[in-house]
C-alpha cells in the first residue's frame, strides 16, 4: 500500500509540474495513476492536502541537506553557503516547473490555508540559511550583514530565472529555442554568480592597504 502511494506522489509532482495546481484535477490524478478516485482520497483528503505533502517532502529533503552543510565543522562559514547555493541551483535546475507551480501558490495567494501551509514548510529551510550567516558574522569571517535580506538575496536571484522563462530569455538576449534551465553553463553561470556576489557581499577585506 505504501508504494501505490509514493506512486500517486510520484505521478502528482508530475502533473502538477506540467498543468500547474488549478489545471490537475483528482479525477485527472487517478487516472495517470491507474488508480481510482477513492484511493487518493483515502491516502490524502483533498488535491489541496496531496499539495501540501509534497511540499513538505521537498522541503524536508532539502531541510536534511541544509543541517548537514550547517553542522559539518571542516566547512568555512563561505563554503557552507557555496554549498547552499549549489543546492538550491540545483534543486530549481532540476525541478523548475514544481517550484514554479509553488511560488506561484505563495505568490497569489488564492488558498490563505494553503499558502499558509506550503510557507511553514519552507521556512525551516530560510533558518537554516539564517544559521550560517549568522555564524560567519559571530567569528568575524563575514560583515556585519542584513541577514534576512542577504537570504532573500540568494533566494530571489534563484526565482527570478525560475518564474519566467519568457522574461529570462529576454534577460539573457537569447532566441526561443534556447531552454537555458536544460544548459549545464548556464547552471554553472548561475553558481559562479551567486558565489561571487555573496563573497562581495559577506566576506571582509584582509588586506586593507592603509
Amino acid at each position: 500500500m505504501t508504494d501505490k502511494k509514493e506512486h500517486i506522489i510520484d505521478i502528482a509532482i508530475e502533473l502538477f509540474a506540467t498543468k500547474g495546481f488549478e489545471g490537475t484535477s483528482i479525477r485527472d490524478l487517478a487516472a495517470a495513476a491507474d488508480v481510482n478516485v477513492a484511493m487518493v482520497n483515502y491516502y490524502f483528503g483533498s488535491k489541496e492536502k496531496l499539495f501540501e505533502e509534497l511540499v513538505q517532502r521537498k522541503a524536508a529533503s532539502s531541510r536534511n541537506l541544509l543541517t548537514e552543510i550547517a553542522n559539518d565543522s571542516s566547512l568555512t562559514a563561505i563554503e557552507k553557503i557555496d554549498k547552499v547555493i549549489e543546492l538550491y541551483v540545483e534543486k530549481i535546475f532540476t525541478n523548475r516547473k514544481f517550484h514554479r507551480v509553488i511560488h506561484q501558490e505563495l505568490i497569489t495567494n488564492q488558498r490563505e490555508t494553503l499558502t499558509r501551509n506550503i510557507a511553514d514548510s519552507m521556512f525551516p529551510n530560510a533558518l537554516s540559511m539564517k544559521t550560517i550567516v549568522e555564524e560567519g558574522i559571530r567569528n568575524k569571517e563575514f560583515k556585519n550583514v542584513d541577514v534576512q535580506l542577504t537570504i532573500a538575496s540568494i533566494l530571489g536571484t534563484i526565482n527570478q530565472i525560475l518564474l519566467s522563462k519568457t522574461f529570462c530569455l529576454r534577460l539573457l538576449d537569447k532566441q526561443e529555442d534556447y531552454v537555458p534551465y536544460e544548459d549545464p553553463k548556464f547552471k554553472k553561470r548561475v553558481n559562479d554568480h551567486l558565489k561571487e556576489l555573496m563573497r562581495d557581499h559577506l566576506l571582509k577585506i584582509t588586506n586593507n592597504p592603509q
